[in-house]
């Protein structure tokens, strides 16, 4: 490729001035400087990655998606969908998010009629996964503003007490029983924005992947 042509009263250019040094530069020195630009790219590459909230598509006959920034996958619970987490360095959970297959018995009307019917059974069945839960209360919420319930609670985990918020969610279509359960977990302390169940997913980390989240 020929070069951009420049007036002489412009040049001579930084390519032509290093010119000499480079051709006098040893193998060695001019492979080293190849190396350091290639790592720098490299380490553009990854900032740029980092900054940008990484995407989690479910496929299949089932699609949903969300975003997430701060968050690292993990291998989610027995028949779960996916989990993302952060944690403290003794590994104790300081966030998480998992998203969980949701089915709903046969029923007539809209899901946000029979989300609270079922609620009621579901929330009874937590103490099995949560020992020592202690709910806080429970009501409708929307996500992305498509209805849906909601059940709070506190918990140990770790040794650290836990804000929870599991949101169970169902498309916004007459008599759908296919859904999801998103399970979410706050430590107490982890940031000045959750200081109750009621507020998780309302600032930190997970506000992300609740405010994305949609089903298609």
């Amino acid at each position: 490729m020929a070069a951009i042509p420049v007036k002489p009263e412009y040049g001579p250019t930084l390519g032509r001035m290093l010119q000499p040094r480079w051709r006098r530069a040893g193998a060695l020195r001019r492979a080293a400087v190849v190396a350091a630009g290639v790592a720098f790219l490299i380490l553009a590459a990854a900032v740029v990655l980092t900054l940008e909230p990484a995407r989690y598509s479910h496929g299949g006959s089932f699609p949903f998606s969300f975003t997430y920034r701060g968050l690292y996958r993990e291998k989610p619970e027995p028949g779960g969908y996916v989990r993302v987490a952060a944690h403290y360095p003794d590994g104790s959970i300081k966030y998480l998010y998992a998203v969980n297959p949701l089915v709903l018995p046969p029923y007539q009307g809209e899901p946000s009629g029979a989300l609270p019917v079922y609620a009621t059974g579901y929330a009874r069945s937590l103490p099995a996964r949560f020992p020592g839960i202690e709910r806080t209360g429970e009501g409708k919420t929307r996500v992305n503003k498509v209805p849906a319930y909601q059940v709070l609670y506190k918990v140990r985990i770790d040794g650290r007490e836990m804000y929870g918020r599991n949101v169970l969610l169902l498309p916004e279509r007459p008599g759908a029983r296919r859904g999801v359960e998103i399970v979410m977990l706050t430590a107490a302390g982890a940031t000045s924005e959750v200081k109750e169940p009621s507020e998780v997913a309302s600032g930190g980390v997970l506000l992300r992947p609740l405010k994305t989240f949609s089903f298609g």
